[in-house]
């Protein structure tokens, strides 16, 4: 039996989205395994119940929250797909903004308030039974989350840090430019791609599971650099987490 699947977006650009389609043919593989039976981007309609549902986007406000649950009431499995619906992503800086500046900023002084309240990760509001990380997500590890639910397996990700590519790649190491990176604490599947490519690691994948903070501590001390420096770069993905005060 082919898995019933649909892509729902909530608050979020639909990066991730575009990545899954991007994929093409090795997307399309799979069709022997799943059945994509809702999804704005290609498809029109839908509703029913669905064997697994992918969620991409925070969640701000009743109307998204609403939404939100009848997806999940409908769906056997739900995925937060991307960083947005995982730890609440980018979206969570809104917390640090005037609501009503910020409304002007994004859609022009005097513009009717278009907001919904306080981003929040999908998990906040339904069970999440998977993830997949990332701003945008990788097409690989999709793939590998849908491969895994298809035949009835927990997908797996990664429990190392994003240095470990970094080393395995023989990269140099960001802090020795003098720039903060939060590589030793966040979560690998990335191959490193952002140190590869002049960047750091900006912490899009979220933190590893049980961080070692000593071994962080003490290459913050070698550098000169504090935790105010390291907390100021990890609130870009992951204040959502609610461990970032």
């Amino acid at each position: 039996m082919k898995l019933r699947a649909g892509f729902f977006d909530f608050t979020g650009c639909e990066g991730c989205q575009l990545t899954v389609l991007n994929l093409e043919d090795a997307f399309f593989d799979l069709a022997g395994l799943i059945d994509v039976v809702e999804f704005r981007e290609v498809l029109t309609g839908g509703g029913g119940p669905l064997d697994v549902a992918f969620v991409e986007g925070s969640i701000c406000g009743p109307h998204e929250e609403a939404r939100l649950k009848d997806v999940r009431r409908r769906s056997r499995l739900l995925v937060a797909l991307g960083a947005c619906a995982d730890t609440t992503g980018v979206n969570a800086l809104a917390r640090f903004r005037d609501p009503e500046d910020l409304n002007g900023r994004v859609y022009g002084p005097g513009a009717p308030p278009r907001g919904g309240g306080r981003p929040k990760p999908v998990s906040a509001v339904v069970p999440v039974d998977a993830r997949v990380p990332g701003c945008p997500v990788d097409g690989g590890e999709f793939l590998q989350v849908l491969q895994a639910l298809a035949v009835g397996r927990a997908p797996n990700l990664p429990g190392h840090a994003v240095c470990v590519e970094c080393k395995l790649a023989e990269l140099p190491c960001v802090f020795d430019r003098g720039e903060v990176c939060l590589g030793p604490i966040v979560r690998a599947g990335c191959g490193a791609r952002c140190p590869e490519g002049g960047d750091r690691c900006r912490g899009c994948r979220g933190l590893v599971d049980n961080p070692r903070s000593t071994p962080y501590y003490r290459i913050l001390e070698d550098h000169g650099l504090t935790e105010d420096d390291v907390l100021a770069e990890f609130r870009l993905f992951n204040l959502g987490e609610g461990k970032v005060r």
